[in-house]
């Protein structure tokens, strides 16, 4: 299949450049596959899923690890951190190819960078600690400003607990405390799962044939008892809701058998997994999706086409320009039932 059938035209003015001024407070498009849209806030989600039905979380944790600093020359130097290699030494993302040293802070952290793919970095103390106090969150480039000290919260889920992601799982980041209570209060179940956002996920398809495109491995933790839950769910007659696309590359990963195991013990699995969904994949887990507006042509956007066929992700999201939806990381919402 080509890759130019994923394509869109998006106006500019639609791209979220921030959050809503309260979380929860973002619109939600309900797309009923194969009947019809309606249109909705998402603090009513609780009214699409029904007592005995399971939701399914992604519960990693952002680390604000975009860094700006200056070369020894004084021009700012902007890289974001994406592995750990060995010791000091990390896989970065930045503009260039620089070899230099650069100060990011003179009393904190300072690195060596070698041809902007890669950095040794120098200081005294915890690293995650000093990345916390001196880092920014890693705001995708679509979203055309410098991050401030209001995105190390609304750049993370209210439930966000094992830290590890570049990006955050942008359909969680609506949830508030209120609306689980609400969703647990009816008797909804709630359950996690950790996959590790990597630069993967964002990596723009650069083929002609999507067929050619090859994923980055990403690590994920589930729990057995996840499994059990999912399995007596559908046992019910239940919904298995899955919020966001990273949810379910997991989860799909595993109960197919595509992922590479690193400890597997009788309370859980950990693992990578390279899976990519696109038409044509088989699902085994979700009855629903709940996902944001994806960017054109992005493996999300084929995860999404994949689940409710391309035609309806197409109609949806023309629907969705129509109505003034916003889009992508910080934008709004849509369940697919």
């Amino acid at each position: 299949m080509m890759t130019s059938r994923f394509s869109f035209d998006l106006p500019e003015r639609l791209i979220a450049q921030t959050p809503v001024e309260k979380r929860g407070g973002s619109r939600l498009m309900v797309v009923h596959r194969g009947i019809g849209i309606e249109h909705r806030q998402f603090e009513q989600i609780a009214n699409y899923i029904n007592s005995g039905d399971l939701l399914i979380l992604n519960d990693t944790k952002v680390t604000p690890r975009r860094l700006f600093g200056v070369d020894e020359s004084g021009k700012e130097i902007d890289i974001l951190i994406v592995d750990k290699i060995e010791g000091n030494r990390y896989s970065i993302l930045s503009k260039g190819k620089n070899t230099c040293s650069v100060t990011f802070n003179s009393n904190l952290l300072s690195a060596k960078i070698f041809d902007g793919k890669e950095a040794e970095f120098f200081y005294k103390g915890d690293f995650n600690e000093i990345l916390w106090k001196i880092g920014n969150m890693p705001l995708p480039p679509y979203i055309k400003r410098k991050p401030d000290i209001s995105d190390i919260e609304r750049y993370q889920t209210v439930y966000a607990k094992n830290e590890g992601s570049i990006a955050a799982p942008t359909a969680g980041i609506h949830f508030t405390d209120s609306i689980i209570n609400t969703l647990i209060s009816k008797g909804v179940i709630i359950k996690t799962i950790t996959l590790h956002v990597g630069i993967g996920t964002f990596r723009p398809i650069k083929v002609d044939d999507i067929d050619n495109h090859k994923m980055m491995d990403e690590y994920f933790e589930i729990k057995n008892n996840v499994i059990d839950e999912i399995s007596d769910t559908k046992k019910r007659g239940n919904k298995v809701i899955l919020a966001g696309t990273t949810t379910t590359r997991a989860l799909e990963a595993y109960i197919s058998g595509q992922y590479k195991i690193i400890e597997k013990t009788n309370e859980m699995i950990t693992a990578k997994t390279d899976i990519f969904i696109k038409p044509g994949h088989k699902f085994n887990v979700p009855n629903c999706l709940l996902t944001n507006f994806h960017l054109p042509c992005s493996t999300p956007m084929l995860l999404v086409s994949a689940f409710a066929g391309l035609e309806t992700i197409i109609d949806s999201y023309k629907e969705a320009i129509d109505n003034g939806y916003r889009f992508f990381s910080y934008g709004d919402a849509m369940i697919l039932m």
